[in-house]
């Protein structure tokens, strides 16, 4: 039965249990997506997405095709200027951008499929199998990606991107594994696992229908963290010029850019467009990466501030990991404020 106070409605307890199956998947994407950063991000991440699709199409020159126009600054003909050897920059970012996009991508999925299956099951199973998964994890943290990306780039040179993108999610999913199996370690004993246990559930649908939902924001900030770490090594790659890569990404404008001195010949065009299409697409997905951080721990939001008022009518600001306190001087507390309080005290005792 809800309790009354003067001035305050009615409250009716609400099961915790009942609606929230249908309301919770819902109310976290709506609060994902009115995430500020996440929008953002979303925004400069659906842009690249739409670059790397119709780039090459829309691409008013051919990269690789020279020119009479060598050393040109940004202009109505030339966007982003052009080459020593008269080569269109803006051309060669459009084209540029499918290679960095795929590899990105193409690791991330790679890395979360495998960090999935290594850190959930390890940590669902426990003992000597599930040590046996963790030893593997910890095996491939230690293995440099780097150099083998190059060993085998240079083994396989045909393989192009798509051994890249193999390479480096096959390398970079074990700190997605242990994060993971440490969730799926504190899940494993609560109580909706156990009663699906004692019901005679299967270990596969107990882990995709009761475990997985529960490490969903975990499992989304691990692929962009690896898709961050994928863009970045291949732009690392190809900067250092290394064979095997796509003909052109940003990582190439770039090691050309360097080799031949634009900074100081003053052809800021040269390096410029392509060094800001990475810092953009690193903010991108960095805000996204952000924004499901603070949707998973609520004491990293920036929206954890709220302006209320207190007992005297003027407005306070409640912080997370405060408590809000009345200030000296403001006043006698009203007498109906002990009865609201007990009020609120009472409805949460009914709602548990």
């Amino acid at each position: 039965m809800a309790v009354t106070a003067p001035g305050v409605d009615a409250v009716t307890p609400q099961d915790p249990v009942a609606g929230s199956a249908e309301a919770s998947p819902r109310r976290l994407r709506m609060r994902l997506l009115s995430n500020r950063k996440v929008a953002v991000g979303l925004v400069i991440l659906a842009v690249f997405l739409l670059i790397a699709i119709i780039g090459p199409l829309i691409a008013p020159y051919d990269p690789s095709r020279r020119s009479a126009d060598i050393l040109q600054g940004p202009s109505a003909k030339h966007w982003f200027g052009t080459t020593h050897i008269g080569q269109d920059i803006f051309s060669q970012v459009l084209d540029g951008t499918r290679s960095v996009m795929f590899v990105g991508f193409f690791a991330g999925v790679v890395a979360t499929i495998v960090a999935v299956l290594f850190g959930v099951t390890s940590g669902y199973l426990g003992g000597a199998g599930g040590e046996g998964l963790s030893a593997v994890s910890n095996v491939f943290l230690v293995i440099p990606a780097l150099p083998l990306i190059i060993i085998i780039t240079t083994a396989i040179p045909t393989g192009g991107d798509w051994v890249v993108a193999l390479v480096i999610g096959l390398t970079s999913w074990a700190w997605g594994a242990r994060v993971l199996r440490a969730q799926t370690l504190s899940l494993r004993r609560r109580d909706f696992v156990e009663a699906a246990r004692a019901t005679g559930e299967p270990v596969w649908r107990i882990v995709i229908f009761e475990i997985l939902p529960n490490l969903t924001a975990i499992i989304a900030s691990s692929f962009v963290g690896t898709v961050i770490y994928a863009v970045m090594t291949e732009v690392a790659l190809a900067f250092i010029g290394v064979q095997g890569l796509y003909e052109w990404n940003w990582g190439a404008i770039l090691y050309w850019a360097q080799s031949q001195e634009a900074l100081a010949i003053g052809a800021w065009w040269w390096f410029v467009p392509a060094g800001l299409a990475i810092a953009l697409l690193g903010t991108a997905l960095s805000l996204l990466n952000f924004g499901i951080d603070e949707l998973v721990n609520p004491r990293l939001r920036s929206s954890g501030s709220a302006a209320v008022r207190d007992y005297s009518g003027r407005r306070v600001r409640l912080r997370v990991g405060f408590t809000p306190v009345l200030a000296r001087g403001a006043g006698p507390v009203p007498a109906h404020a002990t009865e609201i309080q007990s009020a609120d005290i009472q409805v949460e005792d009914g709602a548990r």
